[in-house]
């Protein structure tokens, strides 16, 4: 069987996720803030689970609280599927209406997301004392127990998962588990040390280096870009684009995109341009040399800037959440003026 497990963007969200990850090894992890995503990332497993039909599935959803209509749509997919099943563990009260209708759907207002998940699976599968101290110390800070002897811990838990953004889940969801797991699994060998959350917030940028870190030190922005650098060069033609005849890269908020875009070119000189796109439509160019980006720019984005840095607004464009309805776009707009 293979778990299928959409959860949410925060502390607690992930939390679900490494105890999952903890139990079952055949897991594919997806994540969500409310709204459209929700469904995105579910349609993204639908067609997994439709294209494996002779593998039976879990589909896991925790720490989010779809609205009835959207649990409706889930509902009746799930029921079409012979060879998977659905179960939500959530802890939002304004789920109760959704958890009195589907038996699927699992509500506990008093525990956070992580704490029922654990307790569902650990009743099946055994406790794990370390793994349950981790639990504990996310259920203090998400359900606000602020006389909680693990609060102060979990503060900071929460402070380092929501402020780890170094890795773009839309385009590289793998790489950002495994970076999410592993602040998890660094921030348990401070757990039992004096005052834990003080030192844990000391060595969270040392932690954060050894994550990127490869052959030698360096600054974490230097070593995030070559990181970033390294997965877009070894999957290049997944996000190659063109304008005119100028092949270039396409990714999706991606941030410091002046230094990850120049790396990349330097690295890859049959690139002419860098094209990020960030939520609310706005655009970055970037090229070292090989086009006017400031032309590009101002052509197919009425922006406009330098030769070698620009931004404008892809003004037609429907902001998403799945890389490839991103890309997809992006290439049809620019084929029109690779037409002329």
């Amino acid at each position: 069987m293979k778990i299928y497990h959409l959860s949410h963007t925060d502390l607690d969200g992930y939390g679900c996720q490494y105890v999952v990850a903890n139990y079952f090894k055949n897991c594919e992890f997806y994540n969500s803030n409310y709204g459209k995503e929700i469904e995105e990332r579910f349609d993204e497993i639908i067609q997994k689970i439709e294209a494996n039909p002779n593998e039976l599935a879990l589909i896991l959803i925790t720490d989010v609280n779809p609205v009835d209509s959207v649990c409706e749509d889930f509902s009746n997919r799930v029921a079409k599927l012979e060879n998977a099943k659905l179960l939500l563990l959530d802890h939002h009260q304004t789920g109760k209406a959704c958890m009195e209708k589907y038996p699927w759907y699992l509500l506990d207002s008093s525990r956070c997301a992580t704490k029922i998940t654990y307790d569902f699976f650990s009743k099946i599968f055994g406790e794990d004392k370390e793994l349950s101290l981790m639990v504990d110390i996310i259920n203090s800070i998400d359900i606000w127990l602020s006389d909680n002897k693990h609060f102060e811990l979990g503060k900071i838990l929460m402070q380092i998962i929501a402020s780890s953004k170094e890795i773009n889940r839309v385009m590289f969801s793998k790489q950002n588990h495994a970076y999410m797991f592993f602040l998890l699994n660094k921030a348990k060998e401070f757990f039992h040390l004096n005052e834990p959350h003080i030192a844990l917030e000391d060595a969270t940028h040392k932690i954060k280096k050894e994550f990127f870190k490869s052959n030698k030190n360096d600054t974490l922005c230097n070593l995030i870009s070559d990181y970033l650098v390294r997965i877009l060069s070894e999957n290049k033609e997944d996000y190659t684009i063109y304008y005119k005849d100028k092949k270039g890269l396409l990714v999706y908020d991606i941030g410091n995109v002046s230094v990850i875009g120049n790396d990349f070119l330097v690295k890859n000189p049959e690139y002419d341009f860098f094209l990020e796109i960030n939520p609310g439509k706005k655009i970055s160019l970037r090229a070292n040399n090989k086009i006017d980006v400031s032309l590009f720019a101002k052509t197919a984005f009425n922006g406009g800037g330098h030769a070698n840095a620009s931004g404008g607004i892809f003004s037609s464009y429907k902001d998403s959440n799945v890389y490839s309805k991103i890309y997809e776009q992006t290439k049809t707009y620019l084929e029109k003026f690779n037409e002329k």
